[in-house]
This record gives C-alpha cells, structure tokens and sequence, in this order.
C-alpha cells in the first residue's frame, strides 16, 4: 500500500500550484495525496486577479471527513488567509493525530504579485513554528516573516523553532537553498540556474516534493535534497511557465 500524504492548500485553475501541483508531485513520488480546500484562486500562469476564501469551518470539516476514515501522517499547508487560521488548522491536525508531520509553505504573495499577508506577528509565528516539522519560505518571503532581520539571521533564529529550509531561486546567480536546523547549523543544496520561463508553481512542487519524500521514511535532511532535484527536474521539464510531471523522470534525477 503506497505511504498517505494531505496537501491543505488553494484550488489553482492552471493546475500549476497549489492542490493540484500538489497531488501531481505526490503521484509521481507513489504517494497516495489527498487534498483539501482553503481557496479558490483566479488565475493562470501568469495572472492572478483574486481569491475566494474557504471558511476555516468547511475547512476542518474536510480535513475531518479524511481522518475518519484514513491514517495520515504527514501534511503540507500552503495558502492561508492570516495566522490565527494557521494555527487553528495546526492544532486542529494534531489532535487528529499528535504525531502528524506538518511543512508550512509560507504563501505571502503569489508569483503574479499579488499580496496574501500584509503583516505577520512574530510572537504568533514562533508559537506556529514550534509546531511545525519545517518550513520554506523563499527570500522575499522570509523578509516580509522577519522583516526586522536580515534574511539569514532570521532563518537562523527561526530555525531554533523548526527546521527551515530557505530557497535561494529569487537570489542572483546560482540558486542555492540553505537547510537550517539545530541552532546555526546550516546545510547547502547547490543548483544550477536553468534557462528559459521562470516556471509557475515551484515553491508548491518543493515542498510537496519535501513531504512525499517523508512519507517514504527519508530523513529530512534526505527529504530535502531529493525533493530539490526534482524540482530541477520539472523547472527542465520545457520552456513553458507551467512544468511536467513526467512518469519516473524526476525521480530518475532525485536518485
């Protein structure tokens, strides 16, 4: 029987980020997903004009229906309307299950440039992260998470909280992510900068990719390295924005 994995994040009509993305990383990995609904988006890959929120109710009801019936022990949540759900949605799964492994991919503004939080409350977001298995904030979104720090001090500091992995994409040059973890610790994944469209949905296949990967008992230091491959493999995919999870090939690189 494949291992389960729970992607809580928002309904992308492109199919190129959010529960789809999703559901198709987790496929590819022989991991059975389950998906459940925070938001309807209006978008494409290249657009993004608006949101509708599920109600944290409805929510939960979703997440409820599958614990009813099915063991799951690891999940990811991406696009959040604020904090105080997050963390209602946090707790609400670990009392479904205390041992449940749970990676935030921290939503703050879509790739289109349009603004999810406006502002986050630190004493919140350590009491968040003290809960979590990881997180993975790219650059600008861990600017906007700890804006009174510089962005490596900052994942050194949350780091004390929860593991956290920083994705390097957004930098100049090389892109290079960083996993912090057990204080000022830091492990670097190394990658080559791939030509052509900046493709739509990554950050939602990385961390997708982090938990199919813990769901097929690999370390987290393990999780992620192989999850960073690939998703190199689906940014070479083609040269469109919207990438391919082509049957075994990602999984022939992230070997």
């Amino acid at each position: 029987m494949r291992p389960y994995a729970l992607s809580i994040a928002g309904f992308d009509p492109s199919g190129g980020a959010g529960i789809l993305a999703d559901i198709k990383t987790f496929e590819n990995h022989k991991v059975y997903g389950f998906g459940v609904c925070t938001a309807i988006t209006f978008q494409n890959d290249m657009e993004f004009e608006g949101i509708n929120w599920v109600s944290v109710e409805k929510i939960k009801k979703q997440i409820d229906t599958l614990f009813r019936k099915f063991e799951i022990s690891y999940a990811k949540i991406g696009i959040i309307p604020n904090l105080n759900i997050l963390l209602e949605i946090i707790d609400f799964l670990a009392a479904k299950n205390p041992e449940i492994q749970i990676i935030w991919d921290p939503i703050l503004q879509a790739s289109a440039g349009f603004a999810i939080h406006n502002k986050v409350d630190k004493k919140q977001l350590l009491t968040i992260c003290e809960k979590l298995t990881l997180i993975t904030p790219n650059i600008p979104e861990m600017e906007a998470l700890v804006p009174d720090m510089q962005v490596k001090k900052g994942a050194e500091m949350l780091c004390h909280y929860c593991p956290v992995l920083l994705k390097g994409g957004h930098r100049d040059g090389a892109p290079i992510d960083h996993l912090f973890g057990n204080g000022d610790q830091a492990e670097i994944y190394n990658g080559e900068r791939i030509e052509g469209e900046i493709k739509h949905g990554t950050g939602c296949v990385l961390s997708a990719a982090v938990v199919a990967n813990l769901a097929l008992r690999q370390p987290l230091f393990n999780a992620c390295r192989k999850a960073q491959k690939y998703v190199r493999g689906f940014i070479s995919s083609n040269e469109s924005r919207l990438g391919y999870h082509l049957k075994d090939y990602h999984l022939s690189i992230a070997n």
